[in-house]
């Protein structure tokens, strides 16, 4: 980009860092975008650029694959049902472990080299919730062991960090009521019910899909703007599919509950976050009432 290019892009992102100052985004990281520790460096990077520029970000992170390697090698084999990974006792362990100790821990790090400010905040301090309910086809109660849904959140540490100017980074744990003891939470559902907490003004899903698409096999058929309603119709014919059916669901319960807008974008593109964010096409899909 020349001068005047690069003067172009400030002055398009003008109207959008005015609409956002003081509000809240949450960022969902997940998928193999976490997997590439140069995409996961350029993703905080961007991260820092929203809390340099007076915008309130908040991080909640995934960690399956560095799971499913810690487990293997404690000898405990991966096991998923109904797309949720059965955690034992031995594996609630592990799983506590992996996000509380290494990736979290991590991600904090890489905002801070950058200049910005952040703290962890493991999900158990964040999330309350209970032993999520499960059955089988036949309508018979599935046991997934840890494995819970949220039903409340502690926003008070939030709050703290706001007023600090500093980025919680949340890890997918729950405290289960009443014992107090981790439940395994989908990262996808625990980052939904706190933006629903939080009424935040974007909840943006960073993966390793460019979106909505109208031919799942066609990259190019990025759909770039849909509402509820045509959600809930490609989930009816089958356009969504698999795993993007509990995403798209999680984000019509974020947008009903008083989100105003969410994003799923591809985090393996270079600054993907602001691109989206700050520019008037955007690069995934936006999700509206």
């Amino acid at each position: 980009m020349n001068p005047a290019e690069k003067a172009n892009a400030l002055i398009e992102a003008l109207p959008y860092l005015q609409a956002f100052r003081s509000k809240t985004i949450l960022i969902k990281m997940g998928g193999s975008a976490m997997e590439d520790p140069e995409l996961v460096a350029n993703v905080m990077r961007d991260i820092t650029f929203l809390e340099v520029a007076g915008i309130n970000p908040v991080v909640v992170h995934g960690g399956g694959k560095a799971i499913s390697a810690a487990m293997e090698k404690s000898g405990i084999a991966a096991k998923f049902i109904n797309g949720l990974r059965y955690t034992s006792d031995d594996a609630i362990d592990i799983v506590s472990r992996v996000l509380s100790n290494e990736i979290n821990p991590g991600l904090v790090r890489m905002i801070r080299d950058f200049g910005g400010k952040a703290t962890g905040m493991p999900g158990t301090d964040i999330f309350l919730g209970e032993k999520i309910k499960s059955f089988d086809k036949q309508g018979n109660p599935i046991d997934l062991g840890r494995v819970g849904e949220v039903v409340g959140c502690n926003l008070a540490n939030m709050d703290t960090a706001h007023k600090a100017g500093i980025v919680p980074v949340i890890s997918p744990l729950a405290a289960e009521l009443p014992t107090g003891k981790p439940l395994n939470i989908n990262a996808d559902l625990a980052a939904a019910a706190l933006a629903k907490e939080l009424r935040v003004s974007k909840l943006v899903y960073l993966s390793d899909v460019p979106g909505l698409l109208a031919d799942p096999k066609d990259p190019s058929t990025l759909i770039k703007s849909i509402n509820v309603e045509k959600a809930n119709a490609l989930i009816e014919d089958g356009t969504i599919s698999g795993g993007m059916i509990p995403k798209i669901r999680s984000a019509i319960d974020a947008l009903n509950a008083g989100v105003r807008k969410v994003h799923f974008v591809d985090g393996r593109l270079p600054h993907a976050l602001l691109l989206e964010i700050f520019t008037d096409g955007g690069i995934g899909t936006e999700v509206t009432l």
